[in-house]
């Protein structure tokens, strides 16, 4: 297999009062997928199920994330998500609790046949 990348897109998503590091991811996410307006696989006559998709995810807890909610919002392509740490947690005024940031690289690539 010659994995090629096409397309990197980064995005960012909060959650402001729930202190949800799921949701975050997903915003996180949809705003990387919201920055793509170009249809890869027609692009080089691939089906769309033909992309491999590689989301990775960065929020400072990473064991609180639902990885299988992540790769649902995928409507079609190989995803595959790893969540490491890294995003934000803000602190709140007075003690209440924090706001999660969260960062995310979508990464499409197909398998590619080298050309010599």
């Amino acid at each position: 297999m010659a994995k090629t990348r096409v397309l990197v897109e980064f995005g960012m998503g909060s959650s402001l009062r729930r202190q949800d590091y799921t949701e975050a991811a997903i915003r996180a996410i949809k705003d990387a997928l919201w920055h793509n307006s170009v249809n890869m696989a027609e692009l080089f006559d691939f089906p769309k199920e033909a992309m491999i998709i590689d989301a990775e995810i960065g929020v400072a807890q990473p064991d609180q994330v639902d990885v299988a909610a992540l790769k649902a919002i995928f409507p079609y392509g190989q995803p595959s998500v790893t969540v490491r740490e890294g995003g934000l947690d803000v602190a709140k005024p007075q003690g209440g609790g924090v706001t999660v940031m969260a960062n995310a690289a979508v990464i499409v690539s197909f398998d590619m046949e080298q050309v010599s």
